[in-house]
């Protein structure tokens, strides 16, 4: 298989992927160089505004030259406007507007990672895995992933739709949708007690409020003999990577949970659990598949080759890189770069691999209605009603359980 060249959609239309530190733009101040050739650059940009045949202003130049900067660097990297930088914090607070879509280039095909939950996306019928032919009615260009994410995302800032034709997985026919932004909520932590005392818990992002929410839920269920606990990442693009740690230190009683390793100090780090545990006697499993990323990677993972749960499902993303947001010298604009990559406790590099699950399940054979739910009802049936592909998620996970409680 070609490698991977993988891509998600900025906050406009997604949540964003492994943000975990905010550094300060006015330590990279004084981190300036003289020696930097900063009369050549305004020396060009100024020929140009004077003598080009088409009139640019210079804010469109200053933009130009930092776009072509950010072509140098790793997909994950970009300039953040006042607004884009305003929802991104929102979306970590768990509400961001938008289409609810995560987009990647996979083998030459832009792919959606993740539709939303109750956005404009999963509405639609849109899945994890699906392949965007066209976008108002231009074929798009995999190669031209950066133009496509602008057009959306003005788009987006505009309140105007978007018209997307698309592929299910190996699938040929081609159905189109029409999706109009809206202010998207996402809860984090929903929980549900399944049949014969199974707690079931949907973590759909890691926001601000995660840990606290997961501590909140598990607390409810500590006085009951529960029989086994279902952890579901599946379609969770990351988030807050602090708030990954923190919650695989509630089911680890001891071990590395991840190592990040960068060009600076704060950068390089080994995170460990802490001997406090909730439920550690409980059996557990994670329910992973293609759309689970980044942070939630770093969890699956932690839980895994801590031999603290069974994974089931499919192979994740494959994103093994963080970011930090640092905001710059102009007041409310922030850059979103790649300070780090971060390796799994066992120290396997999984950026454009995945995580492999112990147990995988062959879905080719389900047939699915609609994309992966998330959890809106308070039984069982309701869950497993929402489609056939929950069903055998659920089963396998439910079936492992009770042949090791």
């Amino acid at each position: 298989m070609k490698p991977f060249i993988r891509y998600f959609c900025s906050i406009l239309f997604g949540i964003a992927l492994g943000v975990s530190v905010t550094l300060s733009g006015q330590e990279n101040a004084q981190q300036y160089k003289p020696s930097l050739n900063y009369p050549l650059l305004l020396d060009v940009i100024d020929t140009i505004e004077t003598y080009y045949v088409t009139e640019l202003s210079q804010d469109e130049l200053i933009a130009a030259a930092i776009e072509g900067v950010f072509t140098k660097l790793d997909p994950y990297s970009n300039f953040l406007d006042k607004q884009e930088f305003s929802n991104i914090r929102d979306a970590n607070k768990g509400e961001y507007f938008g289409f609810g879509i995560e987009i990647a280039t996979e083998d030459d095909r832009i792919t959606i990672v993740t539709p939303f939950p109750n956005s404009p996306a999963e509405q639609a019928g849109i899945r994890a895995g699906d392949q965007i032919v066209k976008l108002n009615n231009h074929n798009v260009d995999p190669s031209k992933l950066a133009s496509l994410l602008k057009e959306i995302k003005n788009h987006s800032q505009n309140n105007q739709s978007i018209v997307l034709a698309l592929t299910h997985l190996n699938m040929d026919s081609i159905y189109e949708v029409t999706l109009k932004p809206t202010i998207i909520s996402v809860q984090s932590v929903t929980a549900e007690l399944l049949e014969d005392d199974i707690g079931y818990i949907r973590l759909a992002s890691f926001q601000d409020n995660s840990t606290k929410e997961m501590v909140k839920q598990l607390t409810q269920w500590n006085n009951l003999e529960l029989t086994g606990l279902i952890l579901d990442l599946r379609n969770n693009p990351g988030g807050l990577l602090d708030q990954a740690i923190q919650i695989a230190d509630i089911f680890l009683a001891k071990g590395r949970i991840v190592s990040t390793e960068g060009r600076f100090f704060d950068a390089n780090s080994d995170y460990y659990a802490s001997p406090q545990t909730m439920l550690s006697h409980v059996p557990m499993t994670v329910l992973i598949n293609k759309g689970s990323a980044s942070a939630s990677e770093v969890l699956a993972a932690a839980l895994q080759e801590n031999n603290r749960a069974k994974l089931i499902g499919e192979t994740s993303f494959g994103k093994g890189t963080v970011q930090s947001l640092i905001p710059t010298l102009m007041e409310g604009n922030a850059i979103k770069l790649t300070i780090a990559k971060y390796t799994t406790p066992t120290g396997r590099d999984i950026n454009s691999k995945g995580i492999e699950p112990d147990i995988k399940l062959e879905l080719d054979t389900v047939t699915n209605d609609k994309t992966v739910p998330i959890i809106e009802k308070t039984t069982i049936h309701a869950i497993k009603a929402k489609s056939a592909e929950t069903e055998l998620f659920l089963n396998s996970a439910i079936t492992w359980i009770k042949t090791h409680s």
